[in-house]
């Protein structure tokens, strides 16, 4: 099997200092891109490129808030002055504003809404002007979510996000698509300080804290490990090996990998003439209605004791 090697490219992942995003980037440097880091802590973003350079990689920091225009063209602009050009962007950085309906504010709404979608949205747009400028193809990585495809309960602002985001990578993939440029979600599930907060998952995270292996029920059953379980999927989808790869939302995390499926119809029913309402009322419990969709990320599956 062919290696995978990324040597000569150039690379933007945006919160990159920590998490997954750190180890994206890690994992672009080990295949041989270079790589801009971007986080809002400048202490982080330079400890991050300390541990790229002290493994033999190559990396710089640039530290902005993502969302603006402004701080789009300031990543791509680094990536340009310090490498020549720019191949891979992964947008990577994100918040949590987590809140029921009633009590999230406008401003929590907006500020994850800035982060997550907006800054996916103005970061690929200067990578794609960029990109297509070059005229060598690309590759665009766009971090979704599991509660993006499914909802979450307390999560309005970043399912709304998440989902926005795939929703971005197929338009994408069918706009840059005679540039070359491949667009992809992927849906990562890794021990993060995101994932800590969620009392099923917090002993185990603990637990693998303390160098102790996750079990394989979370491994395989849930999709569930280290951020370095899902890093394995950036170089590839930045690689020639992926080059017929675009559109897809891909999942990520421990011993699994997955594709999810496109929103689609799943069942029709129809009436000669057009529906009424009663008509509705008295045929939905026996034909569309009979097996309802799931809503919500499902609660990890425990082995009996």
């Amino acid at each position: 099997m062919p290696s995978i090697d990324l040597t000569g490219k150039v690379a933007v992942v945006t919160g990159s200092g920590r998490g997954l995003g750190l180890a994206y980037a890690h994992a672009l440097a080990a295949a041989g891109a270079s790589v801009v880091v971007n986080d809002v802590d400048e202490a982080v973003a330079e400890q991050a490129v300390k541990a790229i350079t002290a493994a033999g990689g190559s990396a710089v920091a640039e530290v902005v808030p993502v969302g603006t225009s402004e701080a789009a063209d300031r990543l791509v602009a680094r990536a340009v002055e310090e490498f020549g050009r720019l191949d891979i962007l992964v947008t990577n950085a994100g918040i949590l504003r987590d809140r029921v309906l009633w009590k999230m504010t406008d401003e929590d709404f907006d500020a994850v809404i800035t982060t997550h979608l907006k800054g996916t949205f103005t970061c690929a747009r200067a990578a794609a002007i960029r990109m297509r400028e070059q005229g060598e193809g690309g590759t665009l990585i766009l971090v979704g979510s599991p509660a993006g495809q499914r909802g979450n309960f307390g999560q309005t602002n970043y399912s709304a996000a998440k989902a926005g985001i795939a929703a971005m990578a197929r338009t994408w993939s069918m706009e840059l698509a005679r540039s070359e440029i491949t667009v992809n979600a992927i849906v990562p599930i890794a021990a993060t300080a995101m994932t800590e907060t969620i009392p099923a998952f917090a002993p185990y995270v603990e637990a693998m804290k303390r160098g102790e292996p996750l079990p394989d029920f979370l491994r395989k059953g849930e999709g569930f490990g280290t951020p370095e379980d899902c890093a394995a999927l950036i170089p590839f989808l930045a690689s020639e090996a992926a080059r017929e790869v675009t559109g897809q939302a891909i999942g990520i995390g421990g011993d699994k990998v997955s594709l999810w499926s496109h929103p689609q119809e799943i069942k029709a029913s129809y009436a000669d003439g057009g529906w009424a309402p009663d008509t509705l009322a008295e045929t939905w419990s026996t034909s569309l209605g009979a097996e309802p969709e799931t809503v919500g990320v499902p609660a990890p599956k425990f082995p009996e004791a």
